[in-house]
């Protein structure tokens, strides 16, 4: 596709490795309205500390002026489409974000550009890789990129989740390098940033990057369009500089991220992370404004309080014991996630308290992903295998201590789940947030239940009302299960009431407002333009 705006001349900037143009295109008449539009100051800006939900947050981008030149970009797309034996049908991931960034795209004229992996991804498409409107229904223009196997097998399989993923969270397995892998990831990040270049309604487009699969695309975005406002967010854990001096390709990473407007962490642990790392291996790489900015979910509408039978609906479905109490973990199979840690714990449970012996049942639903890598096996095969040791050890013909739903649940599924629970248990080895946390909480209208956190999920920073554990700590695990299991309503009440009072006034949609008015601000900040800088300003006061 031929970009809307082009490249022009160019000169060596001292001090950043990029190409920056000497000038600015002079843009179409329609983008100098938009543009002039983006300077009007309103007369009453809401901040984003207080945008809650989606209307807040396409009020805010109004008045920030960059509703309708967004971009956001993110290896997996908010759709797929598959052939079915009743047609092409569309498949949405679960989850806040999602919903949050389709908020940001709410306006007519924002693109989303993603990874095209349905198997009818290509027969939704028009000639120019957009999705036909027959097919999405949203007011924004979704772009795919065709990969293709080694592509896969190397940017996506090798260097992402071999490399990066284990590099940055702390467990046992070990990041895999490899040189083939680095040129497949730097190849398929441009192709991600010529479409931002392609997709650009202006010279000055505003560019949401999803994570660390596209480190290097702010830079390569930088180069053609370097007014771009380009917002990046690591969605995990970033590692300590003694354990990112692993990374061979290290620099180049950190110069990627660093040509960003704002990069945006999970922590202040991931912040000064970053911050050591950018003055250990990059000096002078760039000027990005770098902070932590704690991910949430959309917090739900008015809630009717759990039916009566939800209980005994979710124990059917699932083939529980009827009214044996129930704990619930809701993972991927992932390796950080702690799920062999967690069915240890309780196995020690049962075995130090005979008594709740056909009393509770573990539902743990373990939804596949990245099947195809060894780390990933091994831990399908730990995990089959504890539950089967552990049924076989307590069990009965009617009671299974464990019940393993080793299959993804929709949305809906897992909210009943969680409002049937005693108690919802996250045991993350390492985790950037763990949103789960945050959707079992939500769900809690009630105000019961409890939830047992591991203190290494970045959500424990929060909710700091939860039983909050270590999650190698076998017997420290099992202990807090048990406590959890014996609270008092009322003790559940007050724990509940105060988590929900965190999570409902931080939601996604303040998250990308943050992001979003930090991202204009610091732009302003750098532009010979006072009622901009204003404008950011008090976006961010």
């Amino acid at each position: 596709m031929t970009a809307r705006y082009q490249s022009h001349p160019t000169t060596r900037v001292r001090g950043n490795p990029a190409h920056l143009p000497t000038h600015l295109p002079d843009g179409l008449p329609a983008d100098r309205r938009r543009h002039e539009r983006s300077l009007k100051a309103p007369a009453s800006l809401l901040n984003p500390a207080d945008v809650r939900d989606s209307a807040d947050l396409a009020r805010l981008l109004e008045q920030l002026g960059c509703g309708d030149d967004l971009i956001v970009v993110s290896n997996r797309a908010p759709c797929i489409h598959s052939h079915t034996p009743d047609g092409v049908k569309a498949q949405r991931p679960a989850g806040g974000l999602v919903t949050a960034l389709e908020a940001v795209l709410s306006k007519e004229g924002g693109c989303w550009i993603a990874h095209g992996s349905g198997d009818a991804d290509r027969a939704t498409c028009d000639e120019h890789d957009h999705v036909r409107k027959h097919y999405l229904d949203a007011p924004y223009r979704l772009r795919r990129l065709w990969l293709d196997e080694d592509e896969v097998a190397g940017y996506y399989d090798g260097l992402s989740n071999e490399g990066l993923w284990p590099l940055c969270h702390r467990t046992d397995v070990e990041p895999t390098f490899r040189a083939a892998d680095w040129e497949h990831y730097v190849r398929v990040n441009r192709r991600f940033a010529e479409a931002v270049v392609a997709e650009a309604p202006t010279a000055r487009p505003v560019v949401l990057v999803q994570d660390y699969h596209l480190a290097l695309v702010p830079q390569m975005v930088r180069e053609r369009l370097p007014d771009a406002v380009i917002v990046l967010f690591w969605h995990i854990p970033f590692p300590a500089p003694q354990r990112l001096a692993r990374l061979p390709w290290r620099e180049q990473v950190m110069a990627g991220l660093l040509a960003s407007t704002v990069v945006g962490l999970q922590t202040p642990a991931d912040r000064d992370n970053f911050k050591l790392a950018r003055a250990t291996c990059a000096q002078g790489a760039g000027g990005a404004h770098v902070d932590a900015y704690p991910i949430s979910i959309a917090w739900p509408g008015r809630q009717e309080l759990p039916a009566p039978g939800l209980g005994a609906e979710v124990r059917r479905r699932f083939g529980i014991a009827p009214g044996v109490r129930l704990l619930v973990g809701v993972d991927r199979m992932d390796y950080t996630k702690g799920i062999p840690e967690r069915l240890q714990a309780f196995e020690l449970l049962l075995e130090q308290r005979p008594e709740l012996l056909g009393q509770v049942t573990l539902l743990q639903i373990g939804a596949p992903c990245r099947g195809a890598l060894p780390a990933y096996q091994e831990i399908s095969r730990q995990v089959k295998a504890l539950t089967a040791r552990i049924n076989a050890r307590f069990g009965n013909s009617i009671w299974r201590p464990v019940v393993l739903h080793a299959a993804s649940a929709n949305a809906a599924t897992v909210t009943d789940c969680f409002r049937a629970s005693d108690v919802c248990v996250v045991t993350s080895l390492h985790d950037g947030m763990n949103l789960v946390a945050k959707e079992f909480v939500a769900a809690r209208n009630d105000l019961r239940g409890a939830l047992v956190l591991s203190r290494q999920a970045g959500a424990a920073a929060e909710l700091d009302q939860a039983l909050l554990v270590e999650p190698r700590d076998i017997a420290g695990i099992a202990r807090a299960i048990g406590r959890a299991l014996d609270m008092l309503a009322q003790e559940q009440m007050d724990r509940m009431r105060a988590m929900r009072g965190v999570v409902s006034q931080n939601t996604v949609f303040g998250w990308a407002a943050r992001l979003l008015g930090d991202g204009m601000r610091v732009a302003a900040g750098r532009t010979a333009r006072p009622d901009l800088a204003r404008l950011g300003q008090r976006a961010a006061a």
